[in-house]
């Protein structure tokens, strides 16, 4: 790829994270920079110091929770979008129907901008250090939601193709911001143990869980579609301040300080030539089949998930989730739940190892057919597609498989990709796998338009 000096790379050469001062007695209390925790009992024995209380692995879940918490919110409330702000009986006739692939274009308008910004912050600098791309990603991803709150306290009835547009053009900046932010958090936590990528990742999961769990909470509670919408989304913006608060607690902590000194120490014993100039192409090789797992698992699960997977429709009357909670329960929260529950199982088994996962990440190409089998009708559409599987039971047994599998395949993918190049390199090889991770999102969700034809 390109070379160029080390300011204008990120993570290269003298470039490092320096968190804004919040507080100036903080400071005070740290440690000198490079000290490490010398004099601990720790240190004394040759030990790293320990992550107390799980602090730094808390921290970084709840970073994970947060990086897809705008994706996650948003395609939750498939409802309130659907059926309420663009429902056929709450608004004015149009000749577009808006509701037919909103999901479809919603995971477009989500994924191009995060895309392009993922590959982007691999190799320009946008600004600033780490701490920046951090902090104002957040911040306007703050806003953005506030725009999208005073869009549901306003009645739209009249104006649908407004309200479809502006939500689309939100989606595209929240996007935006969210690619660096969430690029920057998988550079970061690559240069700690293996754990702690997996811990992005699970929060990641979470984040689905939690999301799902509010939007049930909210339907249940409220009986006013706004109501509920304007709620749901204001903890989005409560969850994000939290990520931007603990960000700033990581420098202060001793384990996180340790492993940040050893990356940088990593790149000064490199010589002058390697500092300036990044062998991209060499790191992305020596990564590529674990690039590959994270591609593959993220397409599968993206071109199933939310688009054909909220649409699979009930068919006995008589089961015992009523059609108000069928696809909240059997699609969102299913999903959520048993990724978050395949990503946590990494953290006590780590199988099959890097040479093999390419098998198992493979056979899942067998859900696409399968959830297309099952009793799948978009908005507006007449299936005219035999339906293979009828029972909501064996539907729900495909679904809790897919999503096991999604979160504990693709977990290990993100474990496993900074482990392939050198310690030096860990940082932009976690990059490579954040930026496929995306491209595996979007080419799934690009896949999901053609849910439909096969009807």
């Amino acid at each position: 790829m390109a070379e160029g000096k080390s300011e204008k790379l990120p993570f290269i050469g003298k470039q490092q994270p320096k968190p804004v001062t919040l507080n100036p007695s903080w400071e005070s209390e740290l440690p000198p920079a490079d000290s490490n925790g010398k004099g601990s009992v720790l240190a004394k024995l040759g030990l790293p110091p320990k992550d107390r209380y799980k602090i730094v692995f808390f921290i970084f879940m709840l970073h994970g929770l947060g990086t897809l918490m705008p994706w996650n919110m948003f395609i939750t409330a498939k409802s309130y979008f659907e059926d309420f702000k663009l429902g056929e009986n709450n608004t004015v006739a149009t000749e577009v129907n808006y509701r037919s692939t909103f999901m479809q274009n919603m995971g477009f308008a989500s994924q191009i901008p995060n895309l392009l910004f993922n590959w982007l912050n691999i190799f320009v600098n946008f600004g600033g250090s780490l701490t920046s791309r951090i902090v104002y990603s957040i911040i306007f991803e703050i806003v953005i939601l506030l725009v999208t709150i005073v869009l549901a306290m306003l009645d739209s009835s009249q104006w649908p193709g407004v309200f479809f547009w502006t939500t689309m053009v939100s989606i595209v900046l929240l996007n935006v911001c969210n690619g660096i932010y969430q690029n920057t958090i998988y550079g970061i936590v690559a240069s700690l143990p293996i754990k702690y990528t997996g811990a992005v990742v699970l929060g990641s999961n979470i984040s689905g869980v939690f999301t799902t769990l509010m939007s049930i909470a909210c339907t249940a509670f409220f009986d006013s579609k706004r109501t509920s919408a304007i709620y749901y989304f204001v903890t989005a913006i409560v969850i994000l301040l939290l990520c931007f608060d603990t960000y700033f607690a990581l420098p202060v902590n001793r384990f996180y300080r340790h492993y940040d000194q050893l990356s940088q120490s990593n790149e000064k014993k490199s010589d002058s030539r390697a500092e300036l100039n990044v062998p991209y192409w060499q790191i992305f090789k020596k990564a590529s089949p674990q690039l590959f797992n994270i591609f593959l698992t993220f397409f599968v699960t993206l071109s199933v998930f939310p688009a054909i997977h909220s649409n699979i429709r009930l068919t006995d009357r008589d089961f015992f989730i009523s059609e108000d909670y069928f696809t909240l329960l059997t699609c969102f929260l299913t999903f959520n739940v048993f990724a978050m529950l395949g990503s946590l199982t990494t953290s006590w088994v780590q199988w099959p190892g890097p040479k093999y996962l390419v098998v198992p990440v493979a056979l899942r190409l067998v859900f696409i057919p399968l959830f297309i089998m099952c009793n799948y009708i978009p908005p507006g559409m007449t299936r005219t597609l035999e339906v293979y599987f009828p029972n909501e039971w064996v539907y729900w047994g495909i679904a809790v498989v897919m999503s096991y599998s999604s979160g504990y395949l693709s977990s290990l993918g993100m474990m496993y990709a900074p482990q392939t190049v050198h310690a030096k390199y860990q940082i932009t090889a976690g990059m490579y796998a954040a930026a496929m991770l995306i491209t595996g999102i979007f080419s799934g969700v690009m896949f999901s338009y053609l849910g439909p034809l096969f009807l």
